[in-house]
């Protein structure tokens, strides 16, 4: 790379984030929404929003990989994680709250398609990719295993259970009791989990051996102190501009009388704010870092849910706002598929690209059940 090349890149690093950050709050303190603009304006600025985000998304998981290397792992994987998980749940929250029937279904939509992203979408690229590159990937079963055994619990217990529950105030609803307890044992239940991953059982994170991305020059300099500065300031604008897109898109689909509004919605909003940690796990996919390429995905599915549930059914209970969280019987049979899937693709410590393509396989049809319900 040209010393010219560096500098702009050095530049952007530091200019992104906070140009985002800057116009996110701007626009918010203004009260400016894409709505308020006409039909061809608005598409243009929806446009110009989602290509800064996109490139914000790049700055931010520089910065992310900084801290990483900075901190070591398994830390350096839950910095991202964490971040981006936390300020996703105000996104929901924030969207579900907006118009008047409220989205009771948005923080399902969205939460059931992280999951659906991460466990096949991002999983599906990083071993296609890392398989194609490398031949094949080792892994470490037992941190991999603790990952999935944490995520269908979650799973089963937010998106699958309210189906089946016999004391509730409407099908695929907790009663306030049911989601108090639901949403109290899924915070629980991550922050055991985090703790496991940071002391008693760190070693099970923890590539073997040292791959290429340590060998192939890449130098992570620059202050721990503005480089987290900057990812938070990044990630703020990334979620409050994706907010504004999304509260658009939301109302010109009910314009339309969509029928999946929610579903789309969701999946705009998951894939957006899932952009960051999808990078980074590609990234340490193709550098023959699969571990961490999977702590980092997988680990972003179990905060979705054992961070964005609690968040999303406190806010619902203090509002008083209805909260449907059990999936239909398609995406039930996705969900149920992915995380089966997932058990077997691991299962072996050894990953290749026939492994990707078989998660990409159930990625491409959660997509097109979306288009075509």
């Amino acid at each position: 790379m040209t010393s010219r090349a560096v500098q702009w890149n050095t530049r952007a690093k530091l200019a992104l984030p906070a140009t985002a950050f800057v116009l996110a709050v701007g626009l918010r303190l203004a009260g400016l929404r894409l709505h308020s603009f006409s039909l061809p304006v608005e598409i243009i600025l929806s446009v110009a929003v989602v290509a800064l985000v996109f490139t914000t998304v790049f700055a931010v998981v520089a910065h992310a990989e900084t801290i990483a290397h900075r901190v070591g792992e398994p830390y350096g994987t839950l910095v991202l994680t964490l971040a981006v998980t936390a300020i996703e749940a105000s996104v929901i929250v924030s969207v579900m709250m907006h118009g008047e029937n409220n989205n009771p279904t948005l923080a399902r939509e969205s939460v059931f398609s992280t999951v659906m992203i991460v466990s096949c979408g991002i999983v599906g690229i990083c071993l296609t990719l890392g398989g194609w590159r490398h031949r094949h990937q080792d892994i470490k079963r037992q941190g991999t295993n603790a990952f999935l055994g944490v995520l269908i619990a979650l799973a089963v217990l937010t998106l699958v259970l309210p189906n089946f529950t016999l004391d509730s105030t409407a099908y695929g609803n907790f009663t306030p009791l049911q989601l108090t307890f639901v949403g109290t044992i899924s915070l629980l239940l991550y922050a055991s989990f985090v703790f496991a991953q940071m002391t008693r059982h760190r070693d099970d994170f923890i590539e073997d051996h040292p791959h290429a991305r340590h060998s192939e020059g890449e130098a992570h300099h620059g202050s721990m102190v503005l480089s987290i500065l900057l990812l938070l300031l990044g990630l703020v604008g990334i979620v409050l501009l994706t907010e504004m897109v999304a509260a658009g898109i939301e109302e010109a689909l009910h314009e339309y009388e969509i029928i999946q509004t929610d579903a789309i919605v969701g999946a705009f909003i998951a894939t957006l704010v899932l952009l960051p940690e999808a990078m980074s796990a590609i990234k340490a996919a193709r550098g023959n870092e699969l571990q961490r390429s999977l702590n980092i995905a997988l680990g972003s599915a179990c905060a979705t849910i054992g961070l964005t549930i609690p968040v999303v059914g406190a806010a619902s209970l203090i509002l008083g706002n209805d909260l449907t969280l059990g999936l239909g019987a398609g995406d039930t049979v996705l969900l149920l598929l992915a995380l089966s899937i997932s058990t077997v693709s691991f299962s072996t410590g050894r990953t290749t690209v026939l492994t990707g393509l078989v998660h990409l396989v159930v990625f491409f049809a959660f997509l097109f059940l979306i288009a075509f319900p």
